[in-house]
Parts: C-alpha cells; sequence; structure tokens
C-alpha cells in the first residue's frame, strides 16, 4: 500500500494500536528518511555515481575475510528460511510458508539475524565463526535501513565480550584503510577509525547527556521504576505518552538525547545495557543490574551489538515470552520461538558473539549519504518495479 503524506496520519491511526509504534514510523517521516522519489539505480549516470563505492565494498569484505582468516575464524552460512524469525519486540520479519510432500503448509520466515543458526552450531562444537548474512527486516527504509541487507556476524566460544570490543576497533581501522578513509563521515560528523573508541557505560552516558540516574531506576533484580524514570526524562525535556512503559522511555532518552553525541571524534563503544534490555546477552558478574551487552557507535551511527551470550534456555524462554507479550501489545502480533534454538542453549559453551551492520560500515568508509548507494541492486521501492 502506497501512502501519500498528507494521509499519513491517517494511516498511522488506523493502522496501528499503540503510541510506540505511531511514534516510530512518525519519526521516520519527519525525520524525510522515507525513500521516496530517487531515480532508479540502474541509469548508467547513477550507477556510475554509485560504482566507486561499491567497488570499495567488494575491497573491504575482502580484506574482512582476510582478516578473519588469518585468526582462525571459519567463514560458516547460516540458513535464510526459519521457524521464527527473532524475538524482539520492535523486530519485524517477513513471513512465508514451507509446503511439505505431503501438501502441508507450515509458516516459516526469513531471518532478521544468523544468530539462531550461529548459536546452534557452536553447541556443535565450533569455536571461532563469521557469517556474512543477508537478513530481512520488515517497516525498515530509511537512509540506514534497508529491508535486505548485509549483517556480519561473528561469534567467540570461550571468550568473554571484552575480546569483541578488541575485534571491532580493528575491524574498523582495517575497512577504513581498505577504502583509503583518513576519517568516517556521515552528515557532518566524523570520526578517526584509527583512534582507540570511546568506552562508555548507559549510566555513565546518560548521567553525561541527560542528566539521568538511570541505575537509580533499576531494583538489584532487575525491576524497573516507570515513575522514576518518566520524571526524570520529563525534566530532561523529553516527551512521553502516558502508555509508555520503562523501555519506551529509555529508547526515547537513548535516541534523543544519547546517540547524537556517540562516535565523535573517535567510535564510542557504548556498554553494560540494563538487564531488562539484554535480550540475548548474560548479566554482568558482580552487579545484575546491567548485561554483558556494548554497541558501537560512529559518527552517531549505530554499527554494531554484541553480547556477552546468555546460555540458560529457561531465562532466555521468559525474556522472549515478554517480548512476545510487548509485541503484542503495540503491534497486535507475535512470533513462534525456536524450540530447536532454545534446547541448543543446553549444549552451548559460554561465548561472545556481536553483528555489525556492513552496509552501514560501507557508507561510513566511503562518505555514501544513504544505504542504497552502497548496495549493487537495492530492493524495489512500493509502486516501482525496478
Amino acid at each position: 500500500m502506497r501512502i501519500e503524506r498528507a494521509r499519513y496520519a491517517d494511516f498511522v491511526a488506523a493502522e496501528l494500536p499503540h503510541s510506540r509504534a505511531k511514534r516510530k514510523l512518525a519519526e521516520i517521516l519527519n525525520r524525510g528518511s522515507m525513500v521516496e522519489g530517487h531515480p532508479p539505480w540502474w541509469r548508467r549516470d547513477i550507477h556510475a555515481d554509485r560504482r566507486p563505492a561499491l567497488l570499495a565494498r567488494g575491497r573491504i569484505k575482502a580484506a574482512l575475510r582476510r582478516w578473519f582468516e588469518a585468526r582462525d575464524f571459519i567463514e560458516v552460512e547460516a540458513a535464510i528460511l526459519q521457524v521464527s524469525p527473532g524475538n524482539e519486540t520492535h523486530l519485524h520479519g517477513f513471513a512465508t510458508a514451507l509446503i511439505d510432500d505431503a501438501a502441508g503448509v507450515h509458516p516459516y520466515y526469513l531471518h532478521t539475524s544468523p544468530e539462531f543458526a550461529a548459536k546452534k552450531l557452536l553447541a556443535a562444537g565450533e569455536g571461532r565463526i563469521f557469517d556474512f548474512a543477508r537478513v530481512f527486516r520488515n517497516r525498515e527504509r530509511t537512509a540506514l535501513h534497508h529491508p535486505e541487507f548485509t549483517m556480519l556476524e561473528w561469534y567467540r566460544a570461550g571468550e568473554d565480550y571484552d575480546a569483541l570490543m578488541a575485534d571491532a576497533a580493528a575491524l574498523l581501522a582495517e575497512a577504513a584503510r581498505t577504502a583509503g578513509a583518513s576519517q568516517l563521515n556521515w552528515r557532518g560528523l566524523v570520526a578517526n577509525p584509527f583512534a582507540e573508541p570511546e568506552r562508555l557505560t548507559l549510566h555513565d552516558a546518560f548521567v553525561r547527556h541527560a542528566g539521568i540516574d538511570l541505575l537509580a531506576t533499576v531494583a538489584d533484580n532487575g525491576a524497573t521504576d516507570r515513575e522514576a524514570l518518566a520524571t526524570a526524562a520529563r525534566a530532561a525535556n523529553i516527551r512521553l505518552a502516558g502508555d509508555d512503559s520503562w523501555s519506551d522511555i529509555f529508547s526515547r532518552v537513548l535516541s534523543e538525547k544519547i546517540e547524537p553525541h556517540l562516535g565523535r571524534g573517535c567510535a564510542t563503544i557504548l556498554c553494560e545495557y540494563p538487564i531488562s534490555e539484554a535480550a540475548l546477552a548474560r548479566p554482568k558478574p558482580g552487579d545484575p543490574r546491567v548485561a554483558e551487552r556494548f554497541e558501537l557507535y560512529a559518527c552517531g551511527v549505530e554499527l554494531a551489538n554484541a553480547f556477552g551470550e546468555l546460555t540458560d534456555p529457561a531465562e532466555q524462554r521468559r525474556r522472549f515470552e515478554a517480548d512476545m507479550d510487548e509485541k503484542q501489545r503495540i503491534y497486535g502480533e507475535r512470533y513462534p520461538l525456536d524450540e530447536d534454538f532454545l534446547a541448543a542453549l543446553e549444549a552451548m559453551p559460554p561465548a561472545s558473539g556481536i553483528a555489525l551492520g556492513f552496509d552501514r560500515l560501507v557508507m561510513l568508509c566511503t562518505g555514501a549519504r544513504r544505504i542504497e548507494d552502497v548496495l549493487w541492486t537495492p530492493v524495489a521501492e512500493p509502486g516501482r518495479t525496478g
């Protein structure tokens, strides 16, 4: 369905039952980031403009592959078709169906990440693996998002997530060096890819950029105080909706007050997420209020998301079910759990893993303005066949 801008508010009010979902799409529209009206990528003049970045993409991919192979990583290829696309509240999958020999129809999805498959490989005995995975996410098309994109994921069995911080810094430098870039660039913000990244906890970031004591709203058992965070957020001039949850408020402060300051001058490693935002990360030893999770930023752009991996299937099931309850509340839908994945967690060794948006990395190394400028064949826009 094509939506004219003048009719957008009516569409949102009719289609989305929850203010969080409405606000998410409204933010995209207000940023002017919906990909509309661009000439087709296959025009010779357009392709000629894009070609240098596309060639750099190939060189960067080859260089990163060599980097992994030199460190005894094995390249793997995760199956794209999965019984679950993932169970994070605000990720949306593409649904399809598998028809078996008996004409039975079974719901399947295009994966939003190779994570479940990769962790099954760790359970099977692999130690260091990486995957340049094609992944698919619905409801996402902006200057930084594309419905089909490349996720570079890698895992280290038996190693903690500090090793991934060193990996991420090294790969950032390797990509820039390969592209001939002395600095990363995005919308006027620059970062030195060869400098040591700044390491910043979420707690310190909230204090520094929003004046909010984040951990004062998180109990020792991980329970969150919605009213305390709401009061602090309003004092920081954050507009809230009455039905915003603690997680909604956290995300709003992060996107409005924190992220614009990250990765300026050098990359930022934003770490120690509240345990309620752990996703698939394990609690930090010694402080159960936070998780072993970090994200890598450069030029205000999120490049990677990493976990010290949770291997407790009961806790992972509890988190998935809570996230799917929230997804049902906000979007009116939920995804099945991958029971095979939860079973594999029983056999999975301690490990750390990270997902890096490869296309975004190429963008920052080449100065591209939009993610489509570094994709050889972007997905056709609605209403356009190519």
